[in-house]
């Protein structure tokens, strides 16, 4: 299955004020509503600079570890190959991209290399993150904003959410945001962290709010309005690694830190392979019951 969306222009694109809600707001002069008006932050523009800084959802140090971490690792390298792949066959025709939470650009740099033609955009709560992120694409779309306040409109053919959820309270209220971020037969991607059994400090040193099991997070999806296509685990094969990290990690109480995230390289090859394995499996059709994360495709159908 695949989704075909109305590919509008750029200057159609409707801008909600983040402030009052008022529709077809102007980027550059702001709301004539409430007066409302974007900033300029660190060189990015900001539409919740209040956050920008600081903030309950994440730690602004730890991007620094993430950026350092992100290429040599095998998780971060075999999730955006399952990014890539669901993206060539889900919305093999898709026009634009908006990633909501993009931190670093690990995974919207993978995006804009293998879609070079297709319209990326990365948001981000913290200016720190999109630092990063615009070392990596000088050239890409990166905007401050706050996923619960997203002022977008019908704007994108597809929005993605790659981990970031998690993080936040409210996390149906931006599922809301991202269904109507996205065009009617666009889509949405997102994964998770799964099962909250799996819980320990690393869940709590990264801030997440929760782990989802597939029927919390499926519920949460329909009720924002999409239709899910595809829902699978994934890390399922080393499911048994991940419980006894997690294990030792609530008896020392402590993740680790970024340290953790480093990795034997002849151990990280290994891993990845098992990896590419368990993905040889998707891609053939088969999905997943339990693993240490989730993806959901889910479309926004058109109107009746």
């Amino acid at each position: 299955m695949f989704f075909q969306t109305i590919h509008l222009p750029l200057e159609f694109a409707m801008i909600l004020c983040p402030s009052c809600g008022a529709g077809n707001i102007d980027r550059t002069t702001g709301c004539a509503n409430c007066g409302f008006k974007p900033e300029r932050l660190d060189g990015f523009l900001a539409w919740a600079p209040e956050l920008a800084k600081s903030n309950d959802g994440f730690l602004p140090e730890s991007f620094e570890g993430l950026a350092q971490a992100e290429a040599g690792h095998f998780w971060f390298r075999t999730r955006n190959a399952l990014i890539l792949w669901s993206l060539r066959k889900y919305f093999p025709g898709f026009k634009s991209l908006l990633e909501v939470g993009c931190g670093t650009g690990f995974v919207l740099t993978g995006i804009a290399n293998a879609f070079p033609a297709v319209r990326v955009a990365g948001s981000e709560i913290y200016t720190a993150g999109l630092a990063f992120a615009a070392r990596r694409l000088p050239s890409a779309e990166l905007i401050q904003m706050d996923a619960r306040k997203l002022p977008y409109a019908e704007e994108f053919d597809v929005v993605a959410a790659f981990d970031v959820i998690e993080h936040i309270a409210e996390d149906e209220l931006v599922l809301n945001n991202l269904f109507r971020a996205v065009k009617p037969g666009g889509g949405c991607l997102i994964t998770v962290p799964q099962h909250q059994w799996l819980w320990s400090p690393v869940d709590e040193e990264a801030c997440h709010q929760r782990r989802y099991s597939a029927r919390e997070l499926h519920a949460k999806i329909e009720a924002a309005g999409f239709k899910i296509v595809r829902s699978t685990s994934f890390v399922t094969f080393l499911l048994p690694l991940m419980l006894a990290s997690r294990l030792a990690a609530r008896r020392s109480g402590t993740s680790g830190g970024s340290e953790a995230l480093k990795l034997n390289p002849l151990l990280d090859g290994v891993l990845a392979n098992v990896m590419r394995f368990e993905h040889l499996l998707l891609k053939l059709g088969l999905s997943l019951p339990i693993g240490g994360s989730r993806l959901v495709v889910a479309q926004r159908e058109y109107p009746a």
